[in-house]
């Protein structure tokens, strides 16, 4: 093994007449970890347990002048840590560690290398790309070299915070998990353009939290925002040479501060932040951050020396295990962070409390979740950092969502989160994709992904919520683009489109791109409300991606992840289109505001309750039929019914529930299919609430109501809507004796397995394989078969009459 004898570091800079004086250091205390302003001065702590000094460096208030080196003089359970009575808020600085040079065994000590406390709050500066940021002589490609260029001029540094802030009366919203409803959004890309923002405020923290933004996610909706990483990040040098940056910010080198680049006055990026969640809760609306915990800025051995690398490189990440001198790379980036030490661990948990108990955050969505989860064996679902977080007080109260795949061995583990976690579904997007694009054999598996599936997730008393379906999200295509691109368009990327997902389940319709002809555009805008309607009639949690209510595009792009530019940034110029899906979507949220068992917070199982003589979700066929075994293995099917009873039992408590009935139909075929309207006892008709081929205004909700048999016209590629009148009479006439019934399926005619598995039903009022029915697509019934048409009102009651009478089954008529 080739030693390397470490050159002593860069002489200290010479004195200016604004140095400080000779400080008064002082022990301090080992914890808490970083820059803690204490009302009388500074402590500084920093974890290294191989460094053999460390340097406190302070600058000047722009961080361009190095004012004073000073030692820290005690080392206390691998902690460096010291004192300073006069330094306070506003106090810039950074270290240089000083420690053994041998990538052989894992270390890369460099004092001629600034790195940034990884606990610094706040930051100054930016980083300036240069050989100077790199422990080894850049030019020679040799990680085993060493440098002694000094990076400090070329280095974001850290500053002291006063964590003042008043919050007033404003608490956390604390929202429910089954009334949760996400919108994953980019700071600066949803406010960019948006017209009644000064210009100042666009892109900003201050821009998200200003009033006509708020308003608008309410009326939308939204109960919960999801923000893209808002951790200081860095733009990679090779995407600066393009002309690019690293726009969604994967790429964290702060975990504890707030973006500046976020920021209407960058320097006050900390308060804006505070500001911009205290008026979001005000209006009833949760903060979420998306972070990265699983790798940082740095690269893998050829990457800067910046921060971790340089304080204890052999400590916060993965090596491999019988060569140091290389990174563990699970994440796909060159490093991933080692959760199973212990101070790792700790930053990371000290990380999340920070941001819910000082920036009053509600939850988190953990980026290549899986890694958290990472132990040197595998992963692990009683892992330390699970564990750690499942014990936590702090932590345990607010929402945290995995996305549950990275890049290393069994890194798939959607599912495998323990209780408390919700997660990623990414089997929802593709399989609701692959159903409304025509794909053969998808119905079954639709029919799991719509109830929360339960095939996946109910497992140790998890819940539907913990199933976080979505239909699009920042990576990936747009809802326009699924529905009018067949294949990625990222050149602008400059990557010659090999960058990006090529499985993208996604259909142009029979145009690739922007189109004007008129037959294209009306289909894709209902195959539009068909996604969101979906997505928003699912059990489980749903996730809408900012503009896909308005028929946001990315030109095709499904890997925006460098273009801060048109491409990723939310146009606020709608067409009537675009207008008339936003109404939709306002509609949908409030009738799942509405109505508890579009969220209920059991898992539906299709089985017959004898204790109170309900079935809570009966799937039948377009005749009205329970489905059997030889539809569910039809694979052509495309079109389906579920009746969910709100009479079901709604927890553990063996009684009936009070909520809705409803009845939902799915067509996926490309031409109209006749569906009969079953029977269900104790009601007396069908009000129909949502069919995506009508048009919705905010005046218009065209409720119809329609008799129990009515064969209803399903247009092509539709979704349906409809929610069970009750009878008005205490003791109803029960369903004919000799009918068969759709709450008590015979044996013979039960799946043995839940939706996702057990085949699908038939395609339309014909036998499998046969043309569909002749005539054309009609928006409202044949007038003979209607009752007359009652408009309802903007906000049904969820009962129509208090009464709950009758046994809730569903009989065909």
């Amino acid at each position: 093994m080739t030693q390397h004898v470490m050159p002593p570091a860069s002489a200290a800079p010479a004195r200016s007449a604004r140095a400080l004086a000779v400080s008064r250091i002082r022990e301090g205390s080992p914890h808490p970890l970083g820059a803690t302003w204490t009302g009388v001065g500074v402590n500084f702590a920093l974890f290294s347990a191989h460094a053999t000094k460390v340097e406190l460096c302070l600058f000047d208030d722009a961080g361009e002048t190095e004012l004073e080196r000073i030692e820290l003089p005690e080392y206390t359970d691998e902690v460096w840590h010291g004192f300073l009575p006069d330094a306070r808020p506003g106090t810039v600085y950074g270290y240089r560690v000083h420690g053994p040079y041998e990538p052989e065994n894992g270390h890369r000590f460099n004092p001629n290398k600034l790195v940034l406390d990884p606990f610094a709050k706040a930051v100054v500066g930016r980083i300036v790309w240069g050989p100077e940021l790199f422990g080894y002589r850049l030019e020679t490609e040799d990680d085993t070299t060493y440098d002694e260029r000094d990076s400090a001029a070329h280095m974001m540094k850290g500053r002291v915070v006063d964590p003042a802030f008043t919050w007033g009366d404003v608490r956390p919203p604390k929202v429910p998990w089954d009334r949760t409803v996400i919108y994953e959004m980019h700071v600066r890309g949803f406010t960019k353009l948006h017209p009644e923002l000064p210009e100042p405020m666009r892109g900003t923290f201050r821009g998200l939290g200003h009033p006509s933004v708020v308003e608008y996610l309410q009326k939308l909706g939204v109960t919960t925002v999801e923000l893209l990483p808002i951790h200081t990040f860095v733009d990679d040098s090779y995407l600066l040479d393009k002309g690019l940056v690293n726009y969604w910010g994967y790429n964290t080198i702060a975990f504890f501060a707030p973006a500046r680049r976020y920021a209407a006055v960058p320097d006050f990026a900390f308060a804006e932040f505070k500001e911009m969640v205290a008026r979001l809760h005000d209006a009833g609306i949760e903060v979420i951050l998306d972070v990265v915990y699983n790798h940082t800025a740095e690269g893998n051995e050829r990457g800067p020396t910046l921060s971790f690398k340089g304080i204890d490189n052999a400590s916060y990440y993965r090596l491999l295990p019988d060569q140091h001198r290389y990174y563990i790379n699970d994440t796909g980036t060159g490093n991933t962070l080692n959760l199973s030490h212990q101070r790792v661990l700790q930053m990371v948990t000290d990380s999340l409390r920070y941001w819910v108990q000082e920036m009053q955050v509600d939850g988190f969505r953990f980026d290549l979740g899986t890694i958290l989860a990472r132990e040197p064996y595998g992963f692990d679902e009683g892992g330390g950092f699970l564990d750690s977080c499942r014990q936590d007080p702090v932590l345990e109260s607010v929402k945290l969502i995995a996305e549950p795949w990275d890049c290393g061995p069994g890194g798939y583990q959607v599912g495998r989160f323990p209780p408390g976690w919700a997660e990623w579904n990414d089997q929802y997007r593709d399989v609701v994709r692959r159903f409304w694009k025509g794909d053969e054999g998808m119905l079954a598996p639709f029919g799991s992904r719509l109830t929360a599936s339960g095939d996946i997730f109910n497992r140790r008393g998890r819940k539907p919520w913990a199933s976080v379906n979505f239909v699009t999200a920042h990576d990936g295509f747009t809802l326009n683009d699924v529905v009018s691109y067949d294949d990625k368009h990222n050149e602008a990327n400059g990557e010659d489109n090999r960058d990006g997902h090529n499985a993208n389940y996604s259909w142009n319709h029979g145009a690739e791109g922007p189109t004007d002809d008129p037959e294209i555009l009306t289909l894709r805008h209902r195959q539009k409300k068909n996604f969101l309607a979906t997505l928003l009639l699912s059990q489980g949690t749903p996730m809408i991606t900012a503009g896909d209510e308005f028929g946001r595009t990315q030109q095709g792009n499904n890997n925006a992840y460098c273009q801060d530019n048109e491409i990723s940034w939310v146009n606020w110029s709608w067409s009537e289109d675009d207008t008339q899906l936003v109404h939709f979507v306002q509609r949908l949220t409030e009738l799942r505001r509405n109505y508890a068992v579009l969220r209920r917070n059991r898992f539906f199982t299709g089985e017959w309750n004898e204790d109170i003589g309900v079935c809570d979700a009966t799937w039948i066929t377009p005749h009205g039929v329970v489905m059997g075994p030889e539809q569910w293995s039809d694979g052509n099917a495309r079109c389906l019914g579920v009746v969910l009873d709100g009479r079901a039992q709604a927890s553990g408590i063996r009684k009936r529930g009070s909520d809705a009935t409803m009845l939902l139909i799915v067509n996926a075929h490309h031409d109209v299919v006749l569906f009969t309207l079953p029977q269900v006892t104790g009601g007396r008709a069908w009000l129909r609430l949502i069919d995506t081929n009508l048009d919705y205004t905010e005046d218009e909700l065209d409720a119809v109501r329609l008799k129990f048999g009515h064969v209803y016209h399903v247009t092509g590629r539709s979704l349906l809507l409809f929610r069970l009148l009750r009878s008005r009479r205490q003791n109803p006439t029960p369903a004919t004796k000799n009918a068969p019934r759709l709450d008590r399926v015979p044996a013979e005619h039960q799946p043995t397995e839940q939706p996702a598995t057990r085949g699908t039903t038939q395609m339309a009022d014909a036998p499998a394989g046969a043309e569909p029915p002749p005539g054309k697509a009609t928006a409202r019934p044949a007038p003979e078969d209607d009752e007359a048409p009652e408009a309802a009102p903007a906000t049904e009651s969820p009962d129509e009459t208090p009464d709950d009478d009758g046994i809730g089954g569903v009989t065909p008529v």
